[in-house]
């Protein structure tokens, strides 16, 4: 499937912290906002979407569930096929490739994909409390929550402690990925957050569950993201500038180790990461950057190590030894990521990645541009099942030319 497939056009709403005064949407209205977007920018209509094929990302915070069939109607189109994902992080990446998978079986031409969220307008709930299943039943109310372990910063922190133990990990090099996240995001019209900081500034941030601070995890947002993939016929034909898809990987429920007692400093990267260089036929040294789902500095570490570019435990010496901005050695998070560009929500957040490398690659990042970009790789991330980080794992290589 190398190459057959190409993504057209990306849409990206402004994001909203929901201050007073500021107009409130619904997770339909960003929808239908995003999807315009990237209409727009591939020059098509809704028209050009009817008995084609429509993408749906769960909106993991807000009470309105959208479902795909709804959507389709609030977009005005009758789509022959609708996909749906709920894989969190992972669901923009996972849905781009069963449009791939759709659109090279010759079922389908072109896929619209779409979601949004808006976790900071929940009446009744705290602020970015997703109800998800594992909030609502089973292991997380049985083993987790009675004995304080609450939210996404709670979890993750109990990783982030085996992994700074097991691998001798800093603050201080964690903290270089905020850092550069905060610059990037200074260059990004619509990042959240574009008051860059120092690793002092890092390191003074207040602990939230230790060592998990402050400056270490994503601000929350309302907003919607959107993208079209068609085959690369039609790409080439309404566009001189597609982005291919080269290659992808993807693991669910990974296990490193034993069932019992698994190795929660590896991710699903280990095993989607190599499948998708595979098909892609590229090497690490091809890569031009890498867009991780970086919803803390940690995971952007691990994501290094499990993609292959340094060995197993030797991600904080590679982000101490490597320039990790944009016209540096290794562009890592050029947009700024979640953890300062915001995060609509933890399954739409992962369309980030995604926009970003198309953005690169149609060179037009602006004063974030990664020069002679070619190949870069983005990753979807999705779930801390019981400890384990990343329930699922979807790698992406992307390239100007098939």
């Amino acid at each position: 499937m190398r190459a057959e497939v190409a993504i057209v056009g990306c849409g990206r709403t402004p994001y909203s912290r929901a201050k007073p005064g500021e107009p409130a949407y619904t997770v339909d209205e960003y929808i239908a906002w995003a999807a315009e977007l990237a209409l727009q920018e591939a020059g098509m209509s809704k028209d050009d979407f009817d008995e084609q094929g429509l993408g749906v990302a769960h909106a993991e915070a807000a009470h309105t569930v959208n479902w795909s069939a709804a959507t389709a109607e609030n977009l005005g189109f009758s789509p022959q096929i609708v996909l749906r994902a709920d894989q969190g992080g992972a669901s923009a990446a996972a849905m781009l490739v069963r449009a791939a998978a759709m659109i090279s079986a010759g079922v389908l031409d072109r896929v619209l994909v779409v979601g949004a969220d808006t976790p900071l307008s929940i009446p009744s709930v705290a602020p970015g409390l997703p109800l998800s299943p594992e909030r609502t039943r089973g292991i997380y109310w049985d083993f987790q929550g009675p004995f304080g372990v609450m939210g996404a910063s709670a979890q993750f922190a109990l990783v982030l402690q085996r992994y700074m133990h097991q691998f001798d990990v800093t603050p201080e090099q964690l903290g270089k990925i905020a850092v550069t996240c905060r610059y990037h995001a200074s260059l990004h019209p619509g990042a959240i957050y574009r008051k860059p900081f120092t690793i002092d500034d890092y390191l003074e941030s207040r602990l939230l569950s230790d060592p998990i601070r402050l400056f270490d995890c994503v601000p929350i947002v309302n907003g919607g993201l959107a993208y079209i993939v068609t085959s690369a016929e039609t790409a080439r034909a309404i566009t001189d500038r597609p982005v291919y898809l080269l290659g992808f990987g993807e693991a669910n429920n990974y296990y490193h180790g034993s069932r019992s007692l698994p190795d929660i400093t590896t991710t699903g990267f280990a095993r989607a990461a190599p499948a998708a260089m595979t098909m892609a036929g590229v090497q690490h040294q091809d890569i031009d950057f890498l867009q991780p789902y970086d919803d803390y500095p940690f995971i952007s570490m691990m994501t290094i190590e499990d993609h292959g570019f340094c060995g197993k435990g030797s991600g904080s010496r590679f982000v101490e030894e490597h320039d990790l901005r944009f016209d540096g050695d290794f562009p890592l998070s050029t947009d700024g990521g979640q953890l300062s560009g915001g995060q609509p929500g933890g399954a739409i957040g992962g369309f980030m990645p995604l926009v970003e490398a198309v953005s690169q690659l149609r060179d037009e990042a602006g004063d974030r541009q990664v020069t002679n970009a070619n190949i870069g790789a983005a990753c979807g991330f999705g779930g801390i099942p019981y400890g384990r980080p990343g329930r699922s794992c979807v790698s992406l290589i992307f390239g100007k030319e098939g």
